[in-house]
């Protein structure tokens, strides 16, 4: 009779290790395999044991990417071995993460499996940002989407005109090389051209940057400003909060003004 091991498909969350939810972070310490994403950062992946087998199968435009099925089979060959895999995706793994496509093929195979849901990159971005997805005086509904679909499929299936004229707040994933085709088909179906919107980069991490412009300009305006993937777009009348409750860019700079590094003259 074949042993086999369980695969636990686990959200990183956005790239803080404290945002790691407890099971998470117990399930990488315990682990036999870690198979892990672009997203997933280092310090995320030495809180495994210095033993444990690291296989990196990330996706990045323009680089290395692991098809699919290979995934899937590698998790299935390490499963059929024995082995505690976790299988380590950054933020959730079934928003955008493709974990239910590699959930569907473990129990194809007949392996074991956990979902272990993480904190998703949009709601950290935003919360980051000093942007509340929902407020009773802007928004009272939120919509995630992606601006990378599957490009197999015939047809696209998100009609970004009719987002448009929804009324929500929109965030968009996997949606930087895209942005300016995206934001033109929003206006076409009836968004109002000053909507605000923000790009945020690297959420969470020590590389985290914003920007909060207007739907009509965040596309040309984070391209000039050097921004690029990871990141999110928060498209809606929230986006302009972060002007004023932009918390985690003061307290970054914080440090800075208590050791006098800010230049003479400068308010601390």
């Amino acid at each position: 009779m074949s042993v086999s091991g369980t695969v636990h498909l686990v959200g990183a969350g956005p790239g803080d290790p404290e945002l790691l939810t407890r099971r998470a972070h117990r399930l990488i310490t315990e682990a036999d395999a870690i198979v892990h994403d672009y997203l997933v950062g280092p310090d995320i992946l030495a809180l495994g044991r210095p033993d444990a087998e690291r296989i990196f199968v990330g996706k990045k435009g323009g680089g290395f990417c692991c098809p699919q099925r290979e995934i899937e089979a590698v998790l299935i060959r390490l499963a059929r071995a024995g082995k505690q895999v976790v299988r380590l995706k950054g933020g959730d793994p079934f928003v955008f993460g493709r974990g239910g496509e590699e959930a569907e093929a473990l129990v194809a195979a007949g392996i074991p499996f956990e979902i272990v849901p993480g904190v998703t990159s949009a709601l950290a971005a935003a919360a980051y940002a000093g942007i509340p997805l929902t407020h009773r005086s802007h928004s009272s509904a939120v919509v995630f989407l992606t601006g990378h679909e599957d490009p197999a499929k015939p047809d696209a299936a998100i009609h970004w005109e009719s987002y448009g004229r929804l009324g929500a707040t929109i965030c968009l994933y996997m949606g930087m090389k895209n942005l300016e085709t995206i934001t033109r088909r929003l206006q076409a179906g009836g968004m109002d051209a000053d909507t605000p919107a923000a790009v945020i980069q690297a959420a969470t991490t020590d590389q985290h940057r914003q920007l909060v412009s207007t739907v009509s300009q965040i596309a040309l305006e984070s391209e000039h400003a050097g921004f690029g993937a990871p990141a999110i777009v928060v498209i809606g009348p929230v986006a302009a909060l972060s002007e004023r409750l932009a918390w985690f860019t003061e307290a970054a700079a914080a440090p800075l003004a208590a050791c006098g590094a800010l230049p003479a003259g400068l308010p601390s």
